[in-house]
């Protein structure tokens, strides 16, 4: 008897640990989430339907991401040899004969991107940074392959020039144009969507990893521990990207003009930051709503590791993974590195606050083969 009451109590500790530790777990699939995205690799090639591959200069510090660095291989995943993804960073030390950009040998990386724009949804990676064991060339810690930036994350972008006479004013012509959000000083915007989940490697530290959010010409950038993720073994890369309509009862017809179904703002007396160049849905005379970004909460293997919910974009995005050099990554002391892909699932919410089709298309290439850039 008495055990037994010492056994219902310990239950009754332990009852909100187990309930809070539960809740931190990857919840289930809303009943309207559909699976749009499912990759493997298992045809042993790139499916140019599902994905393309960049040759493109990549921020500043490096010389950009070639195709070259993007391939399928071989390697064993939770005991079992399988196809993979192999992005590869060539470090400062590379002498191969693969070049970058302006024909850069070293600090060259690679990045693949998917066709389609996904909103709001669940993004499912299973994903190994490094290596557990040490090969020619590679770095010091082949755990951590200190400067480079293997990463996941969503990304569009579009750029929308309006007439620089009219700089400071809105442009009915150019419904996209706001003149509140100025891209380096022109008459013209930059509307930005990412949710990073996560980039590792900043200055060389891969306990602490970026979970970054960029609407705009707005950035939140937090860090959070994925010790647990950084040990040369594949482990799942679980985000939750979630989207919402927000009313905003004072919006009048007279202040917004229509475009490809959206309605944008066309009034300055209108505080930017009550809806950060997001557009807005008409729901009568008189009634708008704004599509507006939520939450972003990110797992790794299972388990919650962080939470951004500042500046979540509302705008579709690609799913973009891969590894780069920048110079903010730190010096990158050896001539190879990697971070593998095993998997990819994608499941589509269709929350109401979703903007499909603004951003749209493929990010073009910016040099040749040689390295030379286009015009």
């Amino acid at each position: 008897m008495m055990l037994s009451r010492m056994l219902l109590l310990l239950a009754m500790v332990l009852s909100p640990l187990v309930s809070q530790l539960s809740a931190e777990d990857v919840p289930a699939l809303p009943k309207q989430a559909k699976l749009v995205l499912e990759e493997n690799w298992l045809s042993g090639e790139i499916d140019p339907e599902c994905w393309y591959v960049f040759r493109k200069q990549w921020g500043g510090g490096n010389h950009g991401v070639v195709p070259e660095n993007v391939v399928i291989g071989k390697d064993e995943v939770n005991g079992t040899e399988r196809n993979v993804l192999i992005c590869t960073a060539h470090g400062d030390r590379y002498d191969g004969p693969v070049k970058g950009w302006w024909g850069n040998k070293t600090r060259v990386g690679g990045v693949i991107v998917s066709q389609e724009h996904f909103a709001s949804g669940r993004f499912e990676v299973v994903m190994k940074i490094g290596e557990k064991e040490s090969h020619d060339g590679g770095p010091a810690d082949p755990t951590r392959p200190k400067g480079c930036i293997p990463a996941l994350w969503t990304y569009a972008y579009r750029w929308v020039e309006g007439d620089k006479a009219r700089k400071d004013e809105f442009q009915p012509e150019t419904p996209m144009y706001n003149p509140h959000i100025p891209a380096y000083g022109m008459a013209a915007n930059a509307y930005w969507s990412e949710l990073d989940f996560p980039e590792f490697g900043k200055a060389g530290n891969f306990d602490d990893a970026m979970y970054n959010t960029f609407l705009q010409n707005r950035h939140d950038n937090r860090f959070f521990s994925v010790a647990q993720a950084v040990d040369g073994e594949y482990h799942t890369f679980t985000t939750e990207w979630r989207t919402h309509l927000r009313e905003m009862p004072a919006i009048r017809d007279s202040q917004v003009i229509e475009s490809d179904g959206f309605y944008w703002v066309q009034d300055k007396s209108i505080p930017f930051a009550d809806y950060l160049g997001n557009p807005l849905k008409k729901l009568g005379e008189n009634r708008y709503a704004l599509y507006e970004g939520k939450i972003a909460t990110h797992y790794i293997d299972g388990k919650k590791v962080a939470e951004n919910d500042k500046w979540v974009p509302a705008m579709s995005a690609q799913l973009t993974m891969g590894v780069w050099l920048p110079d903010w990554a730190g010096p990158a002391d050896w001539k190879t590195a990697s971070m593998k892909v095993a998997s990819v699932k994608v499941w589509q919410f269709g929350d109401e606050g979703d903007v499909m089709g603004v951003m749209k298309g493929r990010t073009a290439d910016s040099f040749g083969i040689d390295g030379t850039p286009f015009q």
